[in-house]
């Protein structure tokens, strides 16, 4: 699913124009990259948690050269489900499997 695909399902169940549910939508992404970006983790129960976490710098490998490469320290950005969210889905996804 695109954003424009969520954006279209948001407006057909709420009735809201898409331009202004786009706006919404936009608005939400863009508050959830300032506060990661304050050093900020955004907590939404039921659904997950936006966190930063620290990588340590470690020694990596060139794939084409197999030549040693040093891998810095960073900081990146990372996506928990909730555990209520994982188990709707495993839910409704559980007859597939059979």
């Amino acid at each position: 699913m695109t954003k424009a695909d969520l954006v279209r399902v948001i407006s057909a169940e709420t009735g809201i124009i898409r331009k202004d549910v786009a706006l919404a939508v936009d608005a939400f992404l863009d508050s959830v990259k300032d506060s990661m970006k304050d050093g900020k983790h955004i907590e939404i129960r039921g659904f997950g948690t936006f966190k930063l976490k620290n990588r340590k710098s470690r020694i990596g490998r060139n794939p084409k050269t197999d030549e040693k490469v040093e891998v810095p320290a960073r900081i990146v950005p990372t996506f928990k489900f909730s555990r209520a969210f994982k188990e709707e889905v495993n839910e409704a996804n559980n007859d597939k499997l059979k």
